[in-house]
């Protein structure tokens, strides 16, 4: 796994060998984001619109925009609504405003309830629009607001001399009277057009005319994240975490896998591959306590990170393979030995691979098989044997832990002079005719001072 590219058939196998645990992972997640919703409490959001008659640029609405949010229009408001001081720090976190396309700025609210958040933003939008006003009307310089009023005095007298040039201009209809008279409309038409520029060009009269374009809306749903997203979304989170975590842990996992790899760890040479036909609870640690009997609830004491078992081949199949390694082994020593089989103590398809191999070799070869615990290994003194063959499971212990049952059989006074691995297969459904089903599964002996292996 540690080198295998990660598939969608992996994480469907994470899927079905813990959804229990995933199952639970993912309420746990829901629970926090309950958890979160309760802490942080939904949020409403609502929005009043302000238009700015006239003609603005965009650097113009924008500024608009931070005059709506500014701390003198938010202090007033605050003040308005009850919430004296809430202008500097927690009314700024709430209100927002944006320049809006068609000169409107869009001030919006929000607020622990629909309807603070409405009058939230209502309250905003007319105390921007006052200052704006305010802004308009007041002028520290009498003399320059004083000048375009005189200018448009000016622009009436003349309005009205010309007027009076027109009525004192010869009244007949000569080629010299018509065309006077034409010249003076055409001024007093070009006065007139100047002034409504300048009014219209006049940034007081642009801000006075700012209108508040009707109630905000009472919002009909809180704003994101509501409660149901933080629920789903930490359930989803959470899964998800599980996903990434079973992963990780298989990508950084160090237990050899491979014949050769086990065997290199035992310092030993690799005798061959057994089969075992897969049964019930196989993959599943045995052990007692509050400990395991949560894994057994949760499904975390089944291992997911193993392959689909192969197709088994017949009986007669796997025994040819059970005969060969104790072929390899009666040539290794040459008949000269009594070796004693090490199986790690939890290792079911080792355990039973291990019997299987007493059972052919016979006990002048194989005499007992002892089960030793992994986490503090202890192997039997030497009696009458005078070596030891360790048969385990592909990928069920690390490299440190091979290496340790190697040096307790080195202490021990036993020599490692192989190592057989056994596998797991499904067994199929039909068997060989006339032979019967435990034919070729002989029951397993386990010598009195085997420490902590199973009967």
């Amino acid at each position: 796994m540690s080198d295998d590219t990660i598939r969608l058939a992996t994480i469907g196998r994470i899927v079905r060998r813990r959804r229990r645990l995933l199952a639970f992972v993912a309420v746990a997640g829901a629970l926090v984001g309950f958890a979160a919703s309760v802490l942080f409490p939904p949020r409403y959001t609502t929005s009043a619109s302000v238009l700015l008659p006239g003609a603005w640029e965009e650097r113009e609405l924008l500024t608009q925009a931070e005059i709506a949010t500014s701390s003198v229009v938010l202090d007033r408001a605050a003040a308005a609504l009850g919430r004296a001081g809430a202008g500097d720090g927690a009314l700024r976190d709430r209100v927002s405003a944006e320049a809006a396309d068609g000169n409107i700025i869009r001030i919006s609210g929000t607020a622990d309830t629909p309807e603070r958040a409405r009058r939230l933003a209502d309250e905003v939008a007319r105390q921007f629009v006052a200052f704006a006003a305010r802004i308009a009307g007041d002028s520290t310089d009498p003399e320059a607001a004083a000048r375009p009023e005189a200018l448009r005095e000016m622009v009436t007298r003349t309005s009205r001399r010309i007027t009076e040039l027109a009525d004192a201009a010869d009244p007949g209809q000569t080629v010299e009277s018509v065309a006077t008279r034409t010249e003076l409309a055409k001024l007093r038409t070009a006065l007139q057009e100047a002034v409504n520029k300048l009014d219209q060009a006049d940034p007081a009269a642009n801000q006075a005319g700012m209108v508040v374009m009707g109630p905000a809306a009472r919002p009909a749903g809180a704003a994101p994240p509501t409660r149901a997203q933080l629920i789903g979304g930490g359930a989803l989170l959470f899964f998800l975490l599980a996903i990434v975590g079973h992963l990780t842990a298989a990508r950084m996992s160090r237990r050899p896998r491979t014949g050769p790899e086990i065997a290199a760890a035992l310092g030993s040479a690799l005798l061959g591959t057994v089969d075992v036909p897969d049964e019930r609870r196989t993959h599943r640690p045995e052990g007692r306590g509050p400990r395991t009997t949560v894994r057994r609830l949760l499904g975390a004491d089944v291992r997911w990170d193993l392959p689909v078992l192969p197709a088994s081949g017949d009986e007669a199949g796997r025994r040819i393979r059970y005969r060969r390694v104790c072929a390899r082994l009666r040539d290794q020593l040459a008949g000269l030995r009594r070796l004693l089989v090490v199986v790690p103590d939890g290792d079911e398809i080792a355990r039973r691979a291990a019997g299987r191999l007493v059972a052919e070799a016979g006990s002048e070869l194989l005499p007992r098989v002892v089960a030793v615990p992994v986490s503090r290994p202890m192997v039997p003194d030497r009696d009458d044997e005078s070596g030891a063959l360790v048969v385990l499971g592909a990928g069920n212990w690390t490299a440190g832990e091979l290496t340790g049952l190697a040096e307790a059989c080195a202490d021990a006074g036993h020599e490692v002079v192989g190592v057989v691995v056994a596998g797991a297969v499904r067994d199929r459904p039909t068997r060989a005719a006339g032979r019967p089903r435990d034919a070729a599964t002989p029951a397993l002996a386990v010598g009195a001072d085997a420490t902590g292996g199973p009967g």
